[in-house]
């Protein structure tokens, strides 16, 4: 299936949870797509062929090969509902080559068992994942009116309420331009914080009800957002990579004055200040800071683990290299995928 960006980040923000973590948890543990608003729609059945080396020797890349022009040709399936990509492993390497159709996983599958799981469908195991998510719902439900805090019935009337709420265009007879509907969004949930704290006695803040606890480039990018609604913001993507210029050369300033800067506290002060400001230059151009750096980190450890291979293969030891060594490794890992 796919979700859309915004309302990826909706939800993320509704539950208080980086949209790194909600972004991870749809699209490599749910296996959804993230479409863009300006994107078309994706076909809504993936084919994924896992891209593990024990699945490459079992013939997942011929497989691949073939579903792929299969799916081109559209004689995989007639009415050209599928796409075939190639998936990161899905931990199923006992049974290689692994594909999962939709949802559900294939053992040692070929093209015939592809074909056939496209016709069928997945109905049995989305019944079955909604039953263990509504699972999840009545429990907690059932534990908070154990305690006295509310139940089921208070639980869904919530959620009627917000969508109303919310949605002023489908349920107040309200006319929104399609731009308009994020900003009508933020606006009733800002109106829903204010009254929050109304009803605590605490006093108004544009900054208040962003989680402290959450993953500090999801935080950085919370706050310059929160603080650009009322006008407290860059101009432009200019004017922020401008002051991570800045930011650098007090950092290159903190490191000249003193080689233990970093013990007072000095240098570590203007490298967060750097960290905010790119995490905002990220902001103006669409991009969450925190799912880059998950990505990168990710690029990292796969291309390393590739370099480990390499040299293994070779007969390297890898405390024993030189440098023009690691980046030539790096360099092939590079052009290999990595």
């Amino acid at each position: 299936g796919q979700l859309s960006a915004a309302h990826l980040a909706a939800l993320a923000d509704e539950m208080r949870l980086a949209f790194a973590e909600v972004y991870e948890t749809a699209t490599f543990y749910a296996h959804f797509d993230v479409v863009k608003e300006d994107e078309a729609p994706l076909a809504p059945t993936v084919i994924r062929v896992c891209d593990s080396l024990t699945c490459a020797l079992a013939g997942a890349d011929t497989l691949l090969a073939e579903l792929t022009a299969q799916e081109k040709a559209g004689t995989l399936d007639p009415k050209r509902q599928v796409r075939v990509v190639r998936a990161p492993c899905v931990g199923l390497c006992d049974q290689a080559p692994a594909v999962e159709v939709g949802h559900h996983f294939l053992h040692r599958a070929d093209a015939a068992a592809v074909a056939d799981a496209i016709e069928r469908g997945d109905r049995a195991h989305l019944e079955d994942e909604l039953g263990d998510l509504l699972f999840q719902v009545v429990f907690h439900a059932r534990l908070a009116e154990e305690r006295g805090w509310f139940d089921f019935a208070a639980v869904a009337d919530a959620i009627r309420a917000k969508l109303v709420r919310r949605h002023p265009h489908l349920f107040a007879g309200a006319t929104l331009a399609p731009e308009d509907l994020v900003r009508v969004w933020e606006e009733q949930k800002a109106a829903e914080r204010a009254a929050g704290r109304a009803e605590q006695g605490a006093v108004g803040a544009v900054l208040a009800g962003i989680p402290v606890a959450l993953p500090a480039l999801t935080r950085a990018a919370k706050l310059g957002r929160r603080a650009a609604r009322v006008g407290f913001d860059w101009p432009d993507a200019d004017a922020v990579r401008a002051k991570v210029l800045e930011e650098l050369a007090e950092v290159d300033a903190a490191g000249a004055r003193n080689a233990s800067a970093s013990a007072d506290g000095a240098l570590a002060e203007e490298l967060g200040d750097m960290l905010f400001a790119i995490t905002n230059w990220g902001r103006h151009f669409g991009v969450d800071a925190e799912t880059a750096l998950r990505a990168a980190n990710a690029k990292f450890a796969r291309r390393f683990a590739h370099m480990e291979t390499l040299a293994r293969a070779r007969g390297l030891a890898l405390e024993r290299l030189t440098a023009a060594e690691w980046d030539a490794l790096w360099g092939e890992a590079k052009l290999n995928g990595g």
